[in-house]
């Protein structure tokens, strides 16, 4: 999508400080942290919201799940971590493409 900061993001058009790549997914610091530990786990593909999932994006969302553990452990959240993923307008979703909030470190904000 060619007004989509994630995309624009992924293909380079606008810098950010990537702390994970592969084939699938990237991984950024947020730019505005609501925690010590902020990142923001996006897929490659541009997926709207959690509504927008199709059947064949269930591999993509079971590595997600899995790589945000080994996410916090590489970042030193031992003590545990949030994941936020936020949907559609009403559910505080702002960047309509899906993304997953990892926070950790200090005090946390109230979901």
């Amino acid at each position: 999508m060619s007004d989509c900061l994630f995309c624009k993001i992924d293909h380079g058009d606008i810098p950010s400080e990537k702390v994970y790549e592969d084939e699938d997914v990237f991984v950024i610091r947020d730019i505005a942290p609501k925690a010590n530990t902020h990142l923001l786990v996006i897929p490659h593909k541009h997926i709207a919201s959690l509504n927008g999932l199709l059947p064949e994006d269930e591999r993509l969302m079971g590595k997600i799940m899995l790589l945000l553990p080994k996410l916090a452990k590489q970042e030193g959240l031992t003590g545990g971590f949030r994941t936020i993923v936020n949907t559609e307008k009403g559910g505080g979703q702002e960047i309509f493409h899906i993304h997953f909030h990892l926070l950790g470190g200090g005090s946390l904000p109230f979901a």
